[in-house]
């Protein structure tokens, strides 16, 4: 069975740069990415919440046009080592982004996030209804932001409750 899955995953991967390019494959690539950081320890609707909050965000004119300015959407500062900028600590959209931690796939979740990707694929491509209701944001249920009293909720899914910025 394992073997099957991993297959599917592979094809599915091939399939998305072979026809579609590299562009549309980074693309997956940083949705997967943001996928698999801020949900991975979830269920398959967690992952697909995540996934369907950033295409929201893409669709949404307050937010950037692509999913990789979306998933990188932060405050910028000089590094004082590099002279590069960077994204500052605590002031990401998706806070895996600029945690100082490096993104790094464990070996033991190598198929974990291959799974994933092929996920992110679907998601992008749209092959997955919306399980949001159209949120553009959401919280992990033990802490309260500010601005969640500006927003309306849509569904709490696995530890993640979900929110639309309404009009």
């Amino acid at each position: 069975m394992k073997f099957i899955i991993l297959a599917i995953v592979a094809l599915t991967l091939a399939y998305s740069e072979e026809i579609f390019g590299a562009e549309v494959d980074q693309e997956v690539e940083c949705l997967a990415q943001n996928m698999y950081w801020e949900s991975r320890n979830q269920s398959f609707r967690g992952l697909l919440a995540v996934g369907n909050v950033v295409m929201n965000r893409v669709s949404d004119s307050r937010f950037p046009d692509t999913v990789c300015e979306v998933v990188h959407q932060s405050v910028m500062i000089k590094s004082w080592k590099t002279g590069e900028y960077i994204p500052k600590r605590n002031k990401c959209q998706f806070s895996w982004y600029c945690d100082g931690k490096a993104e790094i796939i464990p070996t033991q979740d190598t198929q974990l996030y291959e799974l994933t990707r092929s996920m992110a694929f679907k998601v992008y491509t749209g092959w997955f209804e919306d399980i949001t209701g159209g949120a553009t944001h959401y919280h992990a249920y033990y802490v309260r932001p500010d601005w969640a009293e500006t927003k309306t909720p849509t569904v709490r899914v696995d530890a993640h409750i979900f929110y639309r910025w309404e009009r």
